[in-house]
């Protein structure tokens, strides 16, 4: 019977322990994060995001608050509606609707989606209005009830520029 002995380890680098005032500076960033987050979710709201929560995510709506829907539409002379949302333009509807206070600040920005729509579908038909048109969908106990409202949020007259 033969014993082998322990193979020899291998010293590896020294490591360096964190001091006090390393531990001190750790700990004091991390309770900075722990109470913005804690302050963020009791005070918060999506623009504070990482520190709020996001709504739409952390609450519930009530089920018998209308459902708002936004597109746009280009209107034709003879006033028929051709969807300019949903990708027709470029835009996606959530980049679109993120812009939605510049365009009513400033309805001119509506004859660049007309533009837009016009280069990518260049037979389509003429427009005369770009219209931004929220519809509220009425609900009873979170099931539609079937009723709706439409609003035009803001509105640009292509051939008048106004």
């Amino acid at each position: 019977m033969t014993l082998q002995t322990e193979p020899a380890v291998q010293a590896g680098p020294e490591v360096d322990e964190l001091g006090r005032g390393g531990r001190v500076a750790r700990l004091a960033a991390a309770a900075v994060v722990l109470v913005l987050l804690l302050a963020g979710s009791v005070w918060g709201d999506d623009s504070e995001f990482p520190f709020g929560p996001f709504r739409m995510y952390s609450t519930r709506a009530d089920p018998n608050t209308p459902v708002v829907s936004t597109r746009v539409v280009g209107v034709t002379a003879a006033g028929a509606e051709v969807r300019l949302s949903g990708g027709e333009v470029g835009l996606r509807r959530a980049e679109f609707e993120g812009q939605l206070p510049r365009l009513v600040d400033d309805p001119a920005l509506l004859g660049l989606v007309a533009e837009s729509y016009e280069e990518r579908h260049p037979t389509g038909p003429d427009l005369v209005r770009v219209e931004v048109v929220q519809r509220r969908f009425e609900l009873r106990d979170g099931q539609q009830t079937g009723a709706y409202t439409d609003d035009v949020l803001v509105s640009y007259d292509l051939a008048a520029g106004s």
